[in-house]
């Protein structure tokens, strides 16, 4: 018994290392530096392919849509605030999809990516940040309106689904001229976006159990079982997710946001510092004589493409499932989505790191870096607070990305609720094991599916876009004869 129990172990424990070097491989081509700009001092600007695209299709999409993000600021706040109108009572409500949205964004990349781009590339990061969501919000505008044009009715859950395999399977019958069962390029976005969804959720099982570790000295196998335990009893219930996450998330985003503003205001004659030092690093002649320039723009590059999603196809899965009378509100939402991950909770992390005096910090990273912040301005219970909003960011992650998971799942095995409960349960399964799992192989697993996504994704919103910008000439014209 103990040699096939030795068997098992030695053979799971190979299986898993060929896993993860498959994993590092597919990484490593999508986040190599394939662009080097040298910048004196031996120091470059190093540009991934991934990072290339995204702001690329950012600044496409800005100059087709005619700087909608800065023309249109206040139709998204509009149409946020507007009373709910739905034809089906299943499906979800324009500000509910946001809601969604929210939940995956709003995330690690919002405490510890943030940390980790002032870290490397100083307050300087945090302008960098608010520029990429000013630009992503356009790609997030062109995304969820064709993800509302192109939804379906949902025969399982009720309301509609849809999302970029279903955008995608319309262009290839445009491109072939003929109705097809199947596309490979949209199957094979599902499937990236599937695998991506499984390594978050790893990513949210090894977040906070290392959290709760860290602060409370929990055993990270308490944890995770309980964890698990939780959301098992949540998402394996049919038409639990949006109820719950219309509690969890205003509730989170609203805590987080009043905890800074009371930090802000306790160190108001310390903020002019603050922001002179955002426009002074993300500019200044120290960073660019001595080369840091370049870890400046692309710290902040890097963490607000990640942490906003715009282009990697996640976020119109919650679009589509909108019930709006035009597909152009869906996408106003979905860009507001943007200003609110970027420049309201990733700022949020950053005042609350740029107020702390640097000798306070000096050597920490990563989540000890904010709970030593956190328990700088409101002594003990900083630190336990910054534990427990993880813990719902995470939680709400997980439940969102498995409402994303609905439509990829019935693209590619059919409108089955067999298939949507066993992806539920691998989903728990990868939940579990990341708890427990190697810090870095299950963010490597989440990069390697959302650069998958993004270029599937990329490949149809890219030629689609005069669908979009068309959708929302349209919406102008109804909007200025009413």
């Amino acid at each position: 018994m103990e040699a096939i129990i030795y068997w098992v172990t030695s053979v799971s424990a190979d299986i898993y290392a060929a896993f993860e070097k498959i994993i590092f491989f597919c990484e490593g081509i999508f986040y190599r530096t394939i662009i080097s700009i040298p910048l004196g001092n031996e120091k470059t600007l190093d540009i991934s392919f991934l990072v290339l695209l995204l702001v690329a299709m950012g600044i496409y999409f800005t100059i087709r849509t005619k700087f909608l993000q800065i023309r249109h600021f206040p139709t998204m706040i509009k149409i946020a605030t507007e009373k709910s109108q739905k034809s089906d009572n299943k499906a979800l409500s324009g500000w509910q999809a946001l809601i969604v949205s929210t939940a995956t964004r709003v995330g690690m990349g919002n405490l510890a990516g943030v940390v980790a781009a002032i870290s490397v590339g100083g307050a300087g990061a945090v302008f960098w940040m608010w520029i990429t969501a000013l630009i992503g919000s356009a790609t997030a505008f062109v995304e969820a309106t064709l993800a509302q044009k192109y939804k379906e009715p949902d025969t399982l859950y009720g309301g509609f689904h849809g999302g970029p395999a279903y955008y995608i399977h319309a262009l290839v019958e445009k491109w072939k001229g003929r109705k097809i069962q199947k596309s490979v390029i949209a199957t094979l976005f599902a499937i990236s976006g599937l695998i991506c969804w499984c390594g978050i959720s790893q990513v949210v099982g090894n977040s906070v159990t290392e959290a709760f570790y860290n602060k409370f000295s929990i055993p990270p196998i308490i944890t995770i079982t309980v964890l698990v335990a939780i959301a098992a009893v949540i998402v394996l219930r049919k038409n639990a997710t949006v109820k719950v996450l219309d509690i969890i998330v205003p509730v989170m985003a609203a805590c987080f946001f009043l905890i800074t503003l009371f930090i802000i205001f306790k160190n108001i004659t310390l903020l002019p510092g603050v922001f002179g030092r955002i426009f002074s690093e993300a500019f200044g002649i120290t960073q660019i004589v001595g080369g840091g320039i370049g870890a400046v723009i692309m710290q902040g590059v890097k963490r607000g493409l990640f942490s906003n999603e715009a282009g990697s196809g996640s976020a119109p899965c919650a679009a589509a499932a909108a019930d709006t009378n035009n597909p152009a509100k869906s996408g106003f939402m979905q860009a507001l989505g943007v200003f609110i991950d970027t420049l309201v909770i990733c700022s949020c992390t950053a005042f609350i790191m740029l107020l702390v005096p640097s000798e306070v910090t000096k050597d920490l990273s990563g989540m000890a870096l904010l709970q030593t912040a956190m328990d700088y301005h409101l002594g003990a219970f900083g630190g336990v607070f910054v534990t427990i909003i993880l813990w719902l960011f995470a939680f709400s992650t997980f439940i969102g990305v498995l409402f994303y998971a609905r439509s990829n799942v019935a693209y590619v095995f059919g409108r089955s609720m067999t298939a949507q409960t066993i992806y539920k349960v691998v989903a728990l399964v990868m939940l579990f094991i990341g708890g427990l799992g190697s810090y870095v192989a299950v963010w490597a697993m989440s990069d390697v599916g959302i650069a998958l996504m993004t270029v599937f994704n990329a490949i149809a919103i890219i030629p689609m876009c005069k669908e979009a910008t068309s959708i929302l000439k349209d919406y102008e014209l109804k909007s200025k004869n009413k």
